[in-house]
């Protein structure tokens, strides 16, 4: 692990620290777990708006193959 320093607000401090003393983990364990999360919900999101901007990236473009051509050319192939 790489050591890190973060600066904290006094109400999430107090809060952190509360929460570490409630649930018999650390606070740096908590924190690993909230990044770990932010990470998770972000690269989802990242991964949801690169397929919405993606979606019907060929449609109309005439720059690429006619697919059905293709798909004939192979057929015949064999």
């Amino acid at each position: 692990m790489i050591r890190s320093q973060i600066y904290l607000t006094e109400n999430e401090k107090s809060a952190l620290k509360l929460i570490a003393e409630e649930t018999g983990r650390t606070q740096s364990d908590l924190i690993r777990e909230a990044i770990d999360t932010l990470i998770e919900v972000m690269g989802k999101k990242n991964v949801y708006a690169a397929r919405k901007k993606a979606f019907g990236l060929w449609k109309d473009n005439s720059e690429y193959p006619n697919i059905e051509e293709l798909r004939n050319e192979f057929d015949r192939s064999f």
